[in-house]
C-alpha cells in the first residue's frame, strides 16, 4: 500500500472509533471490525498507524485544544478530530514522515471528506503548532515502524 493509502484507511479507523466509547482500546474495535466484515482485513501499516493514534488520542487532543484557539475539542467535528488526530501523531511520533509531508496530507484529507471551513481550521491548527513547534525532534519512543 502506499503510504497515503495507510493513512486513509487509519483515518477511516480513527473517525469510527470516535463514535464508539465502548472500546476499551483499539484492538477490541479492530476485532470487532474484521468480524463485522469478513473480507475486511486490516495491514499491519494501517493497524499500527490507528493504534498508534489511538494510543495518544488524550495527548493529540490536548494539542488540539492549545491551538485550536475558538473551538473546544468536543466541538470540533468528528471528521476533523480525526485528521488532527492523525496528522499531529505522524508529525511527533512517525520518524518516516517529515512534519511539512503530515500536515499537507491532513489538508488533503481535509479537502476529501471535511467541510471547506473545516480545512481552514485543520490547516491553521496545524500550521500553528508546525511554527511553535519548529525545531521539536520526533519523538524517539512509541515511533511508528
Amino acid at each position: 500500500m502506499k503510504r497515503s493509502e495507510i493513512r486513509e484507511a487509519a483515518f477511516y479507523l480513527t473517525f469510527e472509533r470516535l463514535f464508539y466509547n465502548g472500546y476499551e482500546n483499539a484492538e477490541d474495535m479492530l476485532i470487532d471490525a474484521t468480524n463485522e466484515a469478513d473480507i475486511f482485513d486490516v495491514p499491519p501499516d494501517v493497524e499500527a498507524l490507528f493504534k498508534g493514534v489511538s494510543l495518544k488520542a488524550e495527548e493529540l487532543d490536548g494539542i488540539i485544544a492549545r491551538y485550536s484557539e475558538k473551538r473546544q475539542v468536543s466541538r470540533i467535528a468528528k471528521v476533523s478530530r480525526a485528521i488532527l488526530r492523525l496528522a499531529l501523531y505522524e508529525f511527533l511520533y512517525d520518524d518516516k514522515v517529515p512534519g511539512n509531508v503530515a500536515i499537507s496530507e491532513a489538508v488533503l484529507l481535509a479537502k476529501k471528506f471535511a467541510l471547506e471551513g473545516d480545512v481552514q481550521f485543520i490547516n491553521g491548527v496545524l500550521g500553528e503548532f508546525s511554527r511553535q513547534t519548529e525545531g521539536l525532534e520526533k519523538v524517539q519512543n512509541g515511533s511508528v515502524s
